[in-house]
């Protein structure tokens, strides 16, 4: 199974809508959002997957003061939404999802055996980043980066949306890609 993972989209609808299509390209039978969605209405676009059997997962960011709304929009998609922490089986993996603000929580999660994948946000770079899985102890850790739209930013360095990208993860063979967007 494929899985399309995706973090700090920030309301950048043009930029989820590239993500989207590119997980429809490539026949995602799953979607994970990891926090920092901000508004409803990014979630909504996610439609046209559901409408496709495609499941969608997502939880909240430190940036997400719209539960309600977000709650919602996960209805309005059919899809789920999972609160601060994720917890899900696909394919049978046990995956393990927070957007990672508190680095000691982040750290016990990976550290707890509880998951085959944790998916993580929050710092809009990508992990690993290199071509290396990232595992610790028997779970491989991934951030697919941020998918807002990069932006010069003139006293934030390094800048705080950097080159966007979007991760596929493959539950069979374990194989992941960063796509930029």
């Amino acid at each position: 199974m494929k899985v399309g993972i995706i973090s700090d989209t920030h309301d950048d609808i043009d930029n989820t809508n590239k993500a989207i299509d590119i997980f429809e390209q490539h026949n995602v039978q799953a979607v994970i959002h990891a926090g920092d969605i901000i508004s409803p209405p990014v979630i909504k676009e996610f439609k046209r997957l559901t409408q496709k059997n495609v499941k969608v997962y997502g939880i909240l960011g430190n940036n997400d003061g719209e539960k309600h709304g977000l709650e919602n929009a996960f209805d309005f998609i059919n899809g789920e939404f999972l609160g601060d922490i994720g917890k899900i089986d696909l394919d049978g993996l046990k995956f393990g999802i927070y957007h990672g603000m508190d680095l000691k929580k982040k750290e016990k999660m990976i550290k707890s055996g509880k998951f085959d994948v944790f998916i993580y946000g929050h710092t809009h770079r990508r992990d690993p980043e290199g071509n290396a899985t990232n595992i610790i102890g028997n779970t491989m850790v991934f951030n697919p980066g941020c998918a807002h739209k990069s932006a010069k930013t003139y006293y934030s360095d390094p800048p705080y949306f950097r080159d966007p990208t979007i991760l596929i993860f493959d539950t069979e063979t374990k194989e992941f890609e960063f796509l930029n967007l």
